[in-house]
């Protein structure tokens, strides 16, 4: 690292995050032409390729920023901006119709998802985003940094591993119609790591609440103290 120029270690992070943005697209365009179980499989295992190498950029980008000291606010804007793209485009699209399970009971047809990821848990993993993205606002404009705790990073890298592991798991093994024993132990795996990752996601959300009711102490102190 000592022959990286200035000038590379000031773009370079950021780059990398733009490029974390380029590939989500990517993601997205080659996830969309499958549909379950068998059309366009290809696509949908080149798709977790390219989530897991924007996966990769996202502990690259801020790694090298942080060890470079060129943490720089676009970089503090734009990285959590381009892990919501990734993460939710992700969810938002393994509770969609690519990977719904028809089935037929006696009531009638019934459908499941084959990925175990259900709109419920896009909400709820959605607002936590929406949640701390308001605290996080709130802190900075009174001029207190509001970084990423490790409940956040733990998430994200949870997040990161449920997303294209799933997607393997479903297009490879026909977790959702399959009955072999493999199919069923996919699916398993499936619902657990996906109801786990729900979980810790509403977890991590806590340390920031914790860390805005202090923040919001200290403006009230500030308050009293003025008056």
């Amino acid at each position: 690292m000592l022959g990286v120029s200035k000038t590379v270690r000031r773009q370079l992070p950021n780059a990398l995050t733009v490029l974390r943005l380029l590939l989500a697209g990517a993601f997205f365009a080659t996830l969309n032409a499958y549909r379950y179980p068998d059309h366009n499989t290809t696509w949908a295992n080149v798709a977790v390729g390219v989530f897991i190498v924007a996966a990769i950029t996202d502990a690259l980008d801020g790694y090298l920023a942080r060890r470079w000291g060129v943490v720089s606010t676009f970089g503090r804007i734009m990285d959590p901006f381009c892990d919501k793209v990734l993460v939710m485009g992700a969810f938002i699209y393994l509770a969609g119709p690519r990977f719904v399970v028809r089935e037929w009971v006696e009531a009638g047809d019934f459908f499941t998802m084959a990925t175990g990821v259900y709109p419920w848990m896009v909400a709820v993993v959605l607002a936590r985003e929406l949640l701390v993205t308001g605290f996080r606002g709130e802190a900075e404009s009174k001029g207190i940094s509001f970084a990423a705790s490790w409940s956040g990073k733990g998430k994200m890298i949870l997040q990161s591993i449920t997303i294209p592991l799933v997607i393997f798991l479903v297009v490879n093994f026909k977790t959702g119609r399959d009955d072999s024993a493999w199919a069923l132990w996919a699916r398993w795996i499936c619902y657990v790591v996906v109801y786990a990752t729900v979980v810790v996601t509403i977890w991590s959300a806590w340390p920031y609440i914790r860390r805005l009711r202090q923040v919001l102490d200290q403006g009230d102190a500030a308050g009293d103290a003025a008056t």
